[in-house]
């Protein structure tokens, strides 16, 4: 059984979904928590995937506590009812959180994709280095995406036998779709896409960035587009209202700056393909861009994916608003700098994730062979 909740995880294991899929010796269920809704329904679109369950637990404006409780209590009578021999988790959200632990309580083995990132701040991502913490602590296969997530479980005591390096999942959706070469249907990013513009990329939503930096990020974008009026600021905004309320304020009225809802992910993936720097303070979108060759830059302290921050593609920057205009200032107009970064080496995967989590899996449960460990 795999059970995700948000359009990150659905990316991730959509893969995943589609290899068990095919496996002759593994049965898949999938269950979403719908922890996001729309954003979400459209990944299970783009890779063919159906549920076989669905919690609907998603309302507007509702807590961390609430959403826990309504997954647990949800998803509990699925695992009486379906009585999975593992249960699937990816990444570090809420929903992976309660359904790890939820699992745990049934005595049924939790299987963790894209396990042991670490940030070394239990603040920072939050709520997520805490969850992705807590679901190390009851899961019995760890599918760690580079070496040093492993080293990271290994830290933890983590037992090795549990742990297999399969690379990330992310760069075998990401692969997948990019091939499938979706439309882009908002004529105000196709035309420039078509042409070659130089765009600059940008996402924000986390939520210790919520208030004064996030207003500072809104700040910083107004003045790069007034800067560099050829440069196209591709904005897709995140439906929180905490953070259009404080940076799109900041933006509007400004000729090179769209705003647009949420991308679906086949759009996504095409506009920052087209994309000349990223600007984001995601997670999976440091992992995706330096596989298109595009220079990341960070809008947070701190990562739990220092693979590609090691290797020059990605570079954290904070939130502080004169940095951002300067980091970004510097990549639209040094060549040099900007080949350093798009050159770059990616760390986190060659395609074939899916195939190493699978023979991960088959061995847990029926003593299958393991494929060798990606190696970064």
């Amino acid at each position: 059984m795999t059970v995700y909740g948000t359009r990150p995880e659905a990316i991730k294991v959509a893969p995943v979904i589609r290899a068990l899929e095919t496996s002759p010796h593994l049965e898949s269920v999938t269950v979403v928590t719908g922890q996001h809704r729309e954003m979400l329904d459209q990944v299970n679109e783009i890779f063919g995937i159906i549920p076989d369950h669905d919690l609907e637990v998603f309302a507007h404006g509702q807590g961390l506590n609430v959403l826990m409780s309504k997954v647990f209590e949800r998803l509990d009578p699925v695992l009486e009812q379906e009585r999975p021999d593992a249960l699937i988790v990816q990444g570090d959200t809420s929903t992976v959180a309660a359904a790890s632990i939820a699992a745990f309580y049934r005595q049924i083995p939790v299987v963790h994709l894209e396990a042991g990132l670490r940030s070394g701040d239990i603040h920072s991502p939050f709520p997520e280095e805490a969850n992705r913490k807590l679901t190390s602590q009851v899961s019995a296969l760890h599918l760690a995406p580079t070496p040093t997530s492993k080293q990271n479980l290994l830290r933890e005591a983590i037992d090795e036998s549990t742990v297999v390096v399969t690379g990330n999942t992310v760069i075998d959706a990401l692969l997948h779709t990019v091939d499938q070469g979706l439309p882009i249907s908002d004529p105000r990013l196709a035309g420039p896409v078509k042409e070659g513009a130089s765009i600059l990329l940008v996402t924000s939503h986390r939520r210790e960035n919520w208030g004064g930096a996030m207003e500072g990020v809104g700040r910083a974008l107004r003045r790069l587009a007034e800067h560099f009026p050829d440069v196209l600021i591709v904005l897709p905004a995140h439906r929180n209202p905490i953070v259009r309320e404080a940076v799109l304020p900041h933006v509007r009225g400004l000729s090179n700056v769209v705003v647009t809802e949420p991308l679906a992910y086949g759009e996504f993936t095409r506009v920052m393909a087209a994309s000349t720097v990223v600007l984001t303070d995601s997670g999976g979108v440091q992992e995706e861009a330096p596989s298109l060759g595009k220079p990341v830059l960070v809008m947070r302290e701190n990562t739990e994916r220092p693979e590609a921050v090691d290797a020059g593609t990605v570079r954290l920057i904070g939130t502080d608003e004169q940095r951002i205009v300067d980091e970004v200032g510097r990549l639209l107009t040094d060549k040099d700098a900007y080949a350093q970064m798009a050159n770059a080496v990616n760390p986190y995967g060659d395609g074939r994730a899916a195939a190493r989590s699978i023979a991960a899996l088959e061995h847990l449960l029926v003593d299958g062979a393991r494929l060798p460990d990606f190696e970064g």
